[in-house]
C-alpha cells in the first residue's frame, strides 16, 4: 500500500480541487493519502479518509513570507518526518517549496512537483520569479508532472531526463466531495440518465473570469452573430477579477458574477449545448474534461495544450486564439445544430472514460517509481 503525502501550502480553491482529485486516485487504489496544508483550507473537497496535517499559519498566499520566517518550514518537514510517506508530491506553488523540497531531499524523501504553468499569463507581474522558481523546482524533484504533452517535450529539451518528466491528463472536476460522490453514483447506475439537450441552444464560460480568460474576444464572436436566432444563450458564469472592464451585454447574455456554488454549476452544465473557452495565453483547463464527464462538447483556442484535449469535429472545435470570427464560425455551428452537440458530447464522454482511466493508472506508476528511487537511495 502506497502512502502519499500531499503538499499544498495555500488555501486556492482550484489548487485544492486538484490535489483533492489526485489523493483520491491514491485513495480509490487502496492507498494511504495525507495532506499538509493552511489552517483555512477547503476541507470540503477532500474524502474525510484524507489525513490533514494543518501546519502552515497565514492565509495561505502564494507569495506570503510570514509563515516561514517564524518557524513553519521546520514545522512542514516534522510533519512530513511523522508521516514518513513512500512520496511527497506538492501540488501547488509557494515561495518556499523549492527550499523545502531540497530539505525533504536531504531527509530522503523525494518530491512529486506538478508544474501547473511553464510561462507566466499575459499581464502576469511574476514572470521571472516564475522562471527562477521553477528551475529551482525542477532541479530538486524526483518527478516534474505537466498536464500537456507539449510541455512534456519542452523539459526534455532542457535536458530533464525522461524518467522524470511525466504527463498526466488534467481531468479534476469542479464539486466537493459530497456532490462529486452523488455524480459518480448516479453516472456508475445500471441505467445512467443520458445527457439531455438544452431547452434552448446555450454557450457556456464557466469559472473565475481572469484577464487571459479571452472574455474580450467571446464578447466579439456573441456580436459577430447578428443574425442569431432569438432563443440563442451565452451564459458567463464566474466571479471576475477586480478592475476588469466588462463589454455590453445584451438581453442574449447572461452574466452571472459571483462564486457559482455546486448546484448551481452542476444545472449549468447540463443545461448547455456547449463549453466555451476562448482563452489567450492558458497552460491547460481542467473544465474541458468536467464539460466531457456531463457529455458536453467543448470549443477551445489553440492555447497551451488546450488542443491535446479536443478531438476536432469528433469532441468539439479548436480555434485560433484571439481570432473572434473564427469563435463566432464554432458558436454558429455548436447552436445551430444540437443533434450534433449531442454527438459529439458523447464521444467527449468516451474520450474521458478512457482518458481517466490511463491517468489513474499512470499517476500510481510516477508514484512508485519515485518510491523505489527513494527505497534505493536509503539502502
Amino acid at each position: 500500500m502506497i502512502r502519499v503525502c500531499y503538499l499544498l501550502l495555500s488555501r486556492t480553491y482550484a489548487m485544492h480541487l486538484y490535489t483533492a482529485d489526485l489523493a483520491q486516485g491514491v485513495l480509490d487504489a487502496g492507498g494511504e493519502a495525507h495532506l499538509i496544508t493552511v489552517a483555512r483550507h477547503p476541507a470540503g473537497l477532500y474524502d474525510p479518509r484524507v489525513i490533514v496535517h494543518p501546519v502552515w499559519t497565514g492565509q495561505g498566499r502564494t507569495l506570503e513570507l510570514g509563515p516561514g520566517l517564524h518557524g513553519g518550514i521546520g514545522q512542514v518537514l516534522e510533519a512530513v518526518q511523522a508521516v514518513n510517506p513512500d512520496v511527497v508530491h506538492i501540488t501547488g506553488p509557494q515561495l518556499y517549496t523549492p527550499w523545502i523540497m531540497r530539505r525533504l531531499r536531504s531527509r530522503g524523501f523525494p518530491a512529486v512537483h506538478t508544474l501547473h504553468d511553464l510561462d507566466p499569463h499575459p499581464g502576469a507581474g511574476y514572470g521571472p520569479l516564475l522562471y527562477l522558481w521553477n528551475r529551482a523546482a525542477i532541479a530538486d524533484a524526483g518527478a516534474v508532472l505537466v498536464h500537456g504533452e507539449r510541455y512534456r517535450r519542452r523539459l526534455l529539451s532542457s535536458g530533464l531526463p525522461e524518467e522524470r518528466a511525466v504527463y498526466l491528463p488534467l481531468l479534476h472536476g469542479f464539486l466537493d466531495h459530497a456532490h462529486a460522490l452523488g455524480l459518480a453514483r448516479e453516472l456508475a447506475a445500471p441505467a445512467p440518465p443520458s445527457p439531455q439537450p438544452p431547452a434552448s441552444p446555450t454557450a457556456l464560460f464557466f469559472g473565475r473570469v481572469g484577464r487571459y480568460k479571452g472574455i474580450d474576444v467571446l464578447s466579439q464572436a456573441w456580436s459577430a452573430l447578428p443574425a442569431r436566432p432569438a432563443n440563442w444563450r451565452l451564459v458567463i458564469a464566474g466571479q471576475s477579477e477586480g478592475g476588469m472592464d466588462w463589454p455590453s451585454a445584451g438581453e442574449s447574455v447572461d452574466r452571472r458574477d459571483r462564486l457559482v456554488l455546486d448546484d448551481e454549476a452542476i444545472d449549468l452544465f447540463r443545461q448547455c449545448s456547449v463549453l466555451v473557452l476562448p482563452y489567450i495565453g492558458a497552460t491547460q483547463s481542467a473544465l474541458i474534461a468536467a464539460a466531457y464527464s456531463f457529455g458536453r462538447p467543448v470549443i477551445v483556442t489553440d492555447s497551451g495544450a488546450l488542443a491535446e484535449y479536443v478531438v476536432p469535429g469528433e469532441t468539439g472545435w479548436v480555434v485560433p486564439e484571439g481570432d473572434a470570427i473564427a469563435l463566432a464560425g464554432a458558436l454558429r455551428e455548436a447552436l445551430a445544430d444540437p443533434e450534433g452537440c449531442q454527438r459529439m458530447g458523447a464521444a467527449g464522454r468516451e474520450w474521458y472514460d478512457g482518458q481517466r482511466r490511463n491517468e489513474r493508472a499512470g499517476l500510481l506508476t510516477m508514484y512508485s517509481r519515485v518510491a523505489v528511487a527513494r527505497a534505493g537511495g536509503r539502502s
